[in-house]
């Protein structure tokens, strides 16, 4: 008789232990609610951590593309127009985000903000010239934009859409 009693409740635990398991997946899902779209709208599938992409985009060459979407921290904002940003990647490492066909801009106030980007991910070299008109942009010093003397290689993005969390 024992025996009996002791199945329907070790079936009772398993079921307890399989609902908290999915309740906590569920946890982890982007809850749209929580931020504001900027850029055209995309559906949240598969998002990279910023560890995770850091490690895709050690994989490309110049010239290679990849479909990607991240969530990071935004590092920085364009102070003139918010019409790029850069975010953060592991390693102090960044991306340097830019906005497809200039077709929507951020809020200027928006660093250190929680993003979600969707677009195109690939490897850049950035001109002096135009490196240092990011840097005006962002709000250096001119000291600071005359010490920018050679081309940067960059880990870039082209977004179609940001998910900015509120």
């Amino acid at each position: 008789m024992k025996k009996i009693q002791i199945i329907p409740f070790l079936m009772i635990l398993f079921l307890s232990f399989n609902t908290n398991a999915q309740v906590s997946s569920k946890k982890k899902s982007i809850d749209i609610k929580d931020y504001v779209l900027f850029g055209e709208k995309f559906s949240s599938t598969k998002v990279y951590s910023n560890k995770q992409m850091l490690k895709k985009y050690e994989s490309l060459k110049k010239g290679d593309t990849i479909k990607a979407q991240f969530r990071s921290d935004i590092k920085e904002v364009c102070k003139k127009k918010g019409c790029w940003m850069s975010m953060d990647l592991a390693d102090s490492k960044e991306s340097f985000v830019r906005f497809k066909d200039y077709g929507f801009f951020v809020p200027l106030n928006a660093d250190k903000q929680n993003a979600i980007v969707n677009g195109i991910a690939y490897i850049d070299v950035v001109s002096v010239d135009e490196l240092r008109h990011y840097a005006k942009d962002g709000g250096k010093s001119q000291e600071e934009i005359n010490e920018i003397t050679k081309p940067k290689i960059t880990y870039a993005f082209q977004a179609t859409g940001v998910l900015i969390k509120k």
